[in-house]
């Protein structure tokens, strides 16, 4: 291996630990830094990884829900016990997230994907998951859906 290159996939190492410690919100911007998935590996919880594409044509980001041995027949796209996906799905809307305080809580208006079902928030400062709190939540559809 030359020396360049050894320099340049250390470097992205270096990038790849830096990355590890960022918000989701900074990670998704710079998504194509993590790791590809790998059956096999071993997982920490919180870490990051990406696997296939989302609905912008950028590596579909995930974080590892809890710490294990990854599986061909465990991949995250099917397995939201092991990996939380991030981002937006299919149809561009953003997957639910849990809220960490007043600062990220939901909006009245807005629209996300929890569980494959869209819903729209009724309530601003809204921190509660849609199907837990029915009341603070209506399934949304519209003309995107199909």
């Amino acid at each position: 291996m030359s020396n360049r290159l050894q320099r340049a996939e250390q470097f992205r190492r270096l990038l790849q630990l830096f990355a590890a410690s960022l918000e989701q919100e900074k990670a998704l911007e710079i998504s194509t830094i993590f790791p590809a998935y790998q059956a096999g590996r071993s997982y920490a919880a919180g870490d990051y990884l990406t696997c296939g594409v989302n609905s912008v044509g950028d590596p579909q980001l995930y974080r590892v829900v809890q710490a294990h041995t990854s599986a061909a027949e465990w991949p995250p796209a099917s397995t939201p016990t092991l990996y939380e996906p991030l981002g937006l799905d299919s149809q561009g809307y953003p997957l639910w997230q849990q809220p960490s305080g007043a600062h990220d809580a939901y909006q009245k208006g807005d629209v996300v994907n929890d569980n494959g079902t869209l819903y729209r928030s009724l309530a601003d400062g809204n921190v509660w998951a849609p199907e837990a709190y029915t009341d603070l939540w209506e399934v949304y559809t519209n003309a995107k859906q199909s």
